[in-house]
């Protein structure tokens, strides 16, 4: 395929058109995005400085506060910052580095609490022998593969859309660079590209979802072994990440496992999967655990013994 490209910026729709609501995401976009960003910043700090949230399972959760602390800040920002102008354009290239940061930190995450319900697994169903599956290379094995699956999936989407050509409209009804808006814009026939979207993004996800909720039915099928006390904190940690597996991949599948179509709901689902699993996965996971919540009094007692000194 010739790329002959003639667009060197896109301009964004936004969400809305009215000032009134431009304003009014400006100031609840804004404090979302400080308390993601403070809430996983947060969770991050409690875990490294904690000498009692050694687990696996809070070093994996480091991480993934690490991507939901990345992941909206691709996109967000931007769309704020677009509050105040009446022309929202981006760069050529900088639509390209949106469209792979935004798919990288969001493909990471789905990675991730892939490699969380493998720890929750052999933590329950095979608790003998945890600590020996369970050490610190296989974690950082599993840490590591999941960001390396992240950047393959993003790098695949990222070329697939960069080599097509762009040469007539550069109008794009949407807040950010997503790779439906802009098949939809390149002249040229973006069905085989479209199949490979669905695939790279919709069959991730997919596939991921039916792996993750058949290995949390197969954990609580083992709790009935456990003792009363075994299962209440089991049933915790799990459900956490349930309602985390929920949030994170739902949207996606409703995105991209169908055909390279645009429809009405596309930019708040995507919104939604932007903002609120990297908001609520802070309180999700802490919240819902006491060692989390205990370790974080103890660095604020620590810090406020600090300051009178």
């Amino acid at each position: 395929m010739e790329n002959q490209n003639n667009v060197t910026e896109f301009v964004l729709f936004g969400l809305f058109q009215s000032r009134e609501m431009q304003y009014a995401c400006f100031v609840v976009f804004s404090i979302i995005h400080v308390l993601t960003v403070l809430g996983n910043l947060l969770v991050i700090i409690t875990i490294k400085a904690s000498k009692t949230l050694t687990a696996p399972m809070y070093f994996f959760l480091s991480h993934l506060s690490f991507a939901d602390m990345c992941y909206p800040s691709a996109t967000t920002p931007k769309m704020i910052a677009d509050t105040f102008v009446e022309r929202k354009t981006i760069s050529f290239n900088g639509c390209m580095t949106q469209l792979f940061s935004a798919h990288f930190f969001g493909g990471t995450e789905i990675f991730l609490l892939t490699a969380m319900a493998y720890d929750r697994y052999v933590a329950i169903c095979k608790p003998l022998h945890y600590t020996t599956i369970m050490d610190r290379q296989k974690c950082s094995l599993l840490a590591g593969a999941s960001w390396v699956a992240g950047f393959l999936h993003s790098i695949l989407q990222t070329l697939l859309t960069v080599q097509l050509p762009f040469c007539g409209p550069n109008e794009i009804d949407h807040f950010f660079c997503d790779v439906h808006p802009l098949l939809k814009l390149a002249c040229a026939d973006t069905y085989l590209v479209g199949l490979i979207v669905v695939a790279n993004s919709g069959m991730i996800s997919l596939i991921s979802f039916i792996v993750l909720i058949f290995s949390y039915i197969v954990i609580l099928l083992n709790l009935r072994s456990q003792s009363s006390e075994g299962r209440r904190k089991a049933l915790s940690t799990c459900g956490s990440h349930i309602i985390t597996v929920l949030l994170v991949l739902v949207p996606p599948m409703f995105m991209y496992i169908r055909p390279s179509t645009t429809l009405a709901a596309d930019k708040l689902v995507i919104l939604f999967n932007i903002v609120m699993p990297p908001l609520l996965n802070p309180l999700i996971y802490t919240l819902r655990n006491n060692e989390v919540k205990n370790a974080m009094r103890k660095l604020w007692s620590i810090k406020m013994a600090c300051g009178k000194k």
